[in-house]
């Protein structure tokens, strides 16, 4: 399954609910875990994001599926990147011209 890193940032609606934050996180977990993600890693961060998250899912039409539903709650703010293995970048440069 593909793999993608989800950078994450508080709005102001979610830092002033962030009391509810362990509680949001382990329902979208859950979630996740229903709609067939294999989560590698899930942490809160200090910096730029809030929440970093590694996890294999099944296609990018969940993955957006997924972050369009998260997102709506009002809560955070996601930017995803799929991410390629070595091995995967390789084969995707062999077939260069």
């Amino acid at each position: 399954m593909p793999t993608y890193i989800a950078l994450m940032k508080l709005t102001d609606q979610g830092i002033k609910n962030i009391k509810g934050a362990p509680q949001r996180l382990e329902a979208a977990l859950k979630a996740g875990e229903a709609a067939g993600v294999k989560v590698k890693g899930l942490y809160a961060t200090m910096g730029e994001y809030d929440y970093v998250a590694v996890g294999e899912w099944p296609n990018d039409d969940t993955v957006m599926t997924f972050n369009l539903a998260v997102a709506s709650a009002g809560n955070i703010r996601t930017t995803t990147l799929k991410a390629f293995t070595p091995e995967e970048f390789a084969a995707i440069v062999k077939k260069l011209p």
